[in-house]
């Protein structure tokens, strides 16, 4: 009895050991998850696959809830760890998938449960996170003395600050101009946040091109977070189709017309040229350099630019008449399902492999630690547990 209770609580030790390394590490960009759950089901639910989005909607309200309270409990639990990410060059700008994950959940609750009312709570609290890490973030990195090289800190996460942007853009077109007296006040404040995230979008990613063609690129650098290069700029052309569906009498907006159909289609071009160039850098890291494939939170950072893509392509056919490009968005929504699978199958791995990990203590304690000692092995989360890319 003495040795099967030892064997327990030296299991239950390890298990709370392993939680508190991956509590530690938790990256920022966590909300990719439900960033990218959360616009796959879009995607499906605009090309009528109304089941697998009801599904996806299920998922992505609990995991919501649960990256909260994992985010939360990190901040209480490591509180160093947590405030040393804010100004972090690498880490930091992760900080803006909270914002992303909040408004595409919100785009949920309108479009498929016909919640404005819910979609519109948090479109604000999707706000008042946005002052919050533009004005910390960015700020605690500017006034920061030990400053890493352009080479070190830039990566494609800081395009997060973009995708945040616009999305309070596509989510306040559907919320905001019906709910205030002032309607041209309204899409007029809109508008400018479809703005000034293309030009937060033109700033950075000088920087990052900048980087790609001058600076040694070795297949770490290529983290999953790089196809934010052109999901940000999916996102840019979505909330154009966002402005242009809703600018309904506006003067403002009338007058504006062909300026923003111009930029969303010069949006979704960038956008378009993108794919081919990134596809070509993975399979030179996979194919060539041999860099094997491995579940790693940051994965999520891939999934949704595709169904971005998706849907701002379906979109840009709906309001601009473009039935041409409607194939396109069938297709990547495909590719986005798939990937979605994927991600969540690596997911669902390590919570199996937790569990595993309990349950083998309690009966083959050495064998557990042998299991144990292997873990970082295993997991291949090494960029994750060292900051790598937001």
């Amino acid at each position: 009895m003495k040795e099967g209770s030892s064997a327990g609580l030296l299991g239950a030790a390890r298990v709370r050991r392993y939680v508190g390394e991956r509590l530690s590490s938790m990256h920022p960009a966590y909300f990719a998850m439900s960033m990218a759950t959360g616009i796959v089901s879009i995607a499906c639910h605009l090309l009528g696959l109304r089941d697998l989005s009801a599904l996806l909607f299920w998922i992505n309200v609990p995991a919501y809830a649960l990256i909260w309270i994992a985010m939360i409990a990190r901040a209480m639990v490591f509180p160093r760890a947590f405030l040393a990410d804010w100004t972090s060059h690498q880490r930091g700008p992760g900080f803006f998938t909270s914002v992303a994950a909040t408004c595409v959940l919100g785009s949920q609750f309108f479009l498929l449960r016909h919640s404005p009312a819910i979609a519109f709570g948090l479109w604000v609290f999707g706000l008042v996170l946005w002052v919050i890490c533009t004005y910390t973030v960015f700020v605690a990195l500017s006034i920061r003395e030990d400053k890493p090289s352009l080479g070190e800190g830039i990566n494609g996460g800081w395009l997060i600050a973009v995708v945040a942007t616009q999305a309070i853009c596509v989510l306040g077109c559907q919320v905001l101009p019906d709910r205030v007296a002032n309607r041209d006040a309204a899409l007029f404040f809109l508008t400018s946040f479809w703005l000034c995230g293309g030009m937060l979008y033109i700033w950075m990613i000088s920087l990052i091109f900048y980087r790609y063609t001058f600076f040694r690129f070795s297949p770490s650098d290529l983290m999953p977070p790089y196809w934010i290069n052109m999901g940000a700029v999916a996102i840019s052309t979505l909330a154009g189709t966002a402005l242009s569906a809703a600018a309904g009498d506006s003067p403002l907006l009338t007058s504006l017309q062909p300026f923003v159909k111009g930029f969303t289609i010069l949006y979704w071009a960038t956008a378009t040229w993108w794919i081919p160039m990134l596809l070509v850098l993975g399979i030179w890291r996979h194919g060539v350099r041999r860099v094997p494939f491995a579940y790693d939170p940051l994965y999520w950072g891939l999934v949704f630019p595709l169904g971005m893509y998706s849907v701002c392509t379906y979109r840009l056919v709906e309001t601009f008449d473009l039935p041409f490009l409607g194939w396109i968005s069938r297709g990547f929504s495909v590719v986005a399902i798939l990937a979605w699978m994927f991600t969540f199958f690596g997911l669902v791995t390590r919570f199996i492999y937790l569990t595993l990990l309990a349950a083998r203590a309690r009966v083959r304690p050495k064998e557990n630690q042998a299991a144990t000692d292997r873990l970082p092995v295993f997991e291949r989360t090494s960029a994750f547990q060292s900051g790598g890319q937001s």
